[in-house]
């Protein structure tokens, strides 16, 4: 489990790819601190499997599935990525819940100063705007933001000048896909009531006990 606050920007240093998969070697350092082989790293909020490591770097093995549901694959040697540890109990939570699990991937469609911020607007498949409400969260390349607009193939998020100087964001340009990984606890709810393309309805919230019913005539 994550919290998609980015701990630091590393580099990738070499990629071996064997076929549909691929290893990893990415430079780094802060998240070193501590580290042993089998830990939790999010690279651009794809959870990896520190297979080995050294002084100023570690390994992680990418398997198919991962290859075709992210970014990673469109990386090359030099290429800035997000890195998280995994959260650790009782540390400060100050994003929100992300599992590491990318849902698909985004386009960049504009990147557009704003006072002292920059909107992003992410082109996206409908199926993962389902799972996004207006200041809801969501995890772009690992990091937890908040969205401003969700269209129905589009989101726009604000990113603060902080976010920008410490995160993959700031070379970020217009075309770049992105990892988006939605909120948990929205797909856990959508889940849970079977929501479909048509959306949910009141007869199906009520059945399953999100709120009363009430007949024609107005009674319980």
């Amino acid at each position: 489990m994550f919290t998609g606050i980015v701990e630091e920007v590393g580099r990738i240093r070499r990629m071996n790819r064997r076929g549909m998969a691929m290893e990893l070697e990415i430079a780094c350092r802060r998240v070193l601190e501590g580290v042993r082989t089998g830990d939790s790293i999010a690279v651009n909020g794809v959870c990896l499997t520190v297979t080995r490591f050294g002084g100023e770097s570690f390994s992680a093995d990418v398997m198919p599935e991962t290859m075709s549901r992210t970014n990673l694959g469109e990386l090359g040697i030099g290429s800035p990525v997000n890195l998280e540890r995994a959260l650790a109990a009782g540390d400060r939570f100050g994003g929100h819940f992300v599992q590491g699990h990318v849902d698909g991937t985004g386009v960049i469609e504009a990147r557009v100063p704003h006072e002292n911020a920059v909107l992003f607007r992410i082109g996206v498949p409908e199926r993962l705007t389902r799972w996004m409400v207006e200041k809801g969260s969501v995890a772009v390349n690992g990091i937890s933001l908040t969205l401003v607009e969700v269209g129905a193939r589009h989101f726009t998020v604000s990113v603060i000048p902080h976010t920008l100087e410490v995160t993959q964001l700031r070379s970020a340009q217009v075309g770049d896909r992105v990892n988006i990984e939605c909120d948990m606890i929205a797909k856990y709810v959508a889940k849970l009531l079977g929501q479909t393309e048509s959306g949910l309805t009141l007869q199906k919230l009520a059945q399953e006990g999100f709120v009363q019913a009430h007949s024609s005539d107005g009674r319980r």
